[in-house]
């Protein structure tokens, strides 16, 4: 089967590789949509980083490069296990979390998120994440499977990916989608899941009460920023500010945020300040990795507020010691997302929540044109594009071209009648 493997800085390469056959804890996975993630880009732009080398190979997976790249994927079950073949597509990473013994009884189908019996042709969003299910953070008191010893991602350090036509993926990792669901869309759940882990690490509590009297400071307005910004709009947040110097990731961001600054011209922490009666944000989500951003972030913190941040730095993290220690802020951070907010994500997702959601998406694009249509067009014009969908079938991109040039065009499909609006 053909797939999009990374070698190395900039070197992604369409190859044929053996398809994938099942162990009897997984599941083949067609894949129709996939997105390039600002960690994707990251790895082709300086890596590898997370993605395994021949000397460092990963512990769980024992992968090395090249590996197959695309961990925010979603498709359809094309097979089931050959039951007692054991398999020889190697494992996805990791035992099983759901309690599915399938190889003891072959009557059984394997068992999906939730203990859902996962049959071929269901559609299923996928949680990438790869973990051991034995250590402390996997099997403890914490719970936190996002934090393993061994973490992974399938599309990242092994055992397939996103970016293929079909991967072997842990049965109990997918989660199955009403027929009514457009796959197309769906691909967008894992960076909606980041987006959460936001709001369920700064330590506000759920929806509506916690998140209803809160003013909330998002430092930049790209991709994971977006994604925070629709998490804010379905748990209620009072007021939602944006801080972005780019010109269209502001009007991206507009029709989310009460207000969006750019931080080139105006002085975000003075403007927080006045549209909170001098008191300052209650929570800032940090999106951006920069130190500037930082400070204005901090600055407009009120007093015993809380700096979340989401970013990937790529310089030291240094704390302005003025705001940090003067206001008694308090710091957290976020890894991907665990188990609760996944399932989390994708209910929200299929009740509707993230209305408007799939206006993230300003480009789809085929697998086999992925390196120059997709990283290359990101390397070169990274503020034009929030999300990039990536398909392996290239007859399912002509259904969306018209509707996408809409979008990005500023006008948008609801319902059957073509309304105006900003791109978001």
């Amino acid at each position: 089967m053909k797939a999009a493997r990374f070698h190395g800085p900039g070197d992604i390469r369409l190859d044929d590789i053996p398809e994938p056959t099942p162990q009897a804890d997984q599941v083949l996975v067609e894949i129709e949509w996939a997105g390039i993630c600002g960690s994707d880009l990251h790895e082709y732009i300086k890596g590898p980083f997370i993605i395994p080398t021949a000397q460092r190979p990963h512990p769980l997976t024992g992968a090395s490069l090249p590996v197959v790249m695309g961990h925010e994927f979603c498709g359809r079950i094309a097979a089931l296990p050959k039951w007692g073949s054991g398999g020889d597509g190697g494992s996805s990473g990791g035992g099983s979390s759901g309690g599915n013994d399938s190889s003891s009884n072959n009557s059984d189908s394997p068992k999906g998120a939730g203990g859902v019996e996962l049959e071929p042709g269901m559609k299923v969003m996928i949680d990438p994440r790869q973990n051991c299910q034995s250590c402390p953070a996997c099997s403890g008191e914490l719970r936190s499977t996002n934090l393993c010893g061994a973490w992974g991602f399938l599309g990242l350090t092994g055992c397939g990916g996103g970016f293929a036509e079909r991967c072997a993926v842990r049965a109990d990792m997918c989660y199955v989608l009403p027929e009514s669901v457009e796959l197309a869309d769906a691909a967008l759940i894992e960076p909606l899941a980041v987006g959460r882990r936001a709001l369920t690490q700064a330590g506000v509590g759920g929806e509506g009460e916690g998140w209803g009297g809160k003013a909330v400071l998002v430092l930049g307005g790209g991709p994971i920023g977006v994604a925070v910004l629709f998490n804010l709009k379905a748990f209620g947040a009072r007021e939602i500010y944006v801080s972005e110097p780019t010109a269209l990731r502001r009007k991206q961001c507009r029709g989310l945020a009460t207000q969006v600054f750019d931080p080139r011209r105006e002085k975000v922490a003075e403007e927080c300040r006045k549209l909170t009666n001098g008191e300052g944000v209650d929570v800032v989500i940090d999106c951006a990795g920069v130190g500037p951003a930082m400070r204005d972030g901090m600055d407009a913190l009120r007093r015993k507020g809380t700096y979340v941040n989401v970013a990937g730095w790529e310089t030291p993290f240094e704390l302005p010691m003025q705001y940090f220690m003067m206001k008694e802020l308090v710091v957290r951070c976020t890894l991907a997302y665990d188990d609760a907010d996944f399932a989390d994500t994708v209910a929200d997702f299929l009740a509707g929540r993230y209305k408007g959601a799939e206006k993230m998406v300003t480009s789809r694009i085929a697998v086999e044109d992925i390196k120059e249509k997709g990283f290359e067009l990101l390397v070169k014009n990274k503020d034009e594009h929030i999300k990039i969908l990536a398909t392996p079938k290239r007859e399912l991109l002509g259904q969306y071209q018209l509707m996408l040039s809409l979008i990005v065009a500023g006008i948008y499909v609801t319902k059957g009648k073509l309304e105006g609006g900003e791109a978001l």
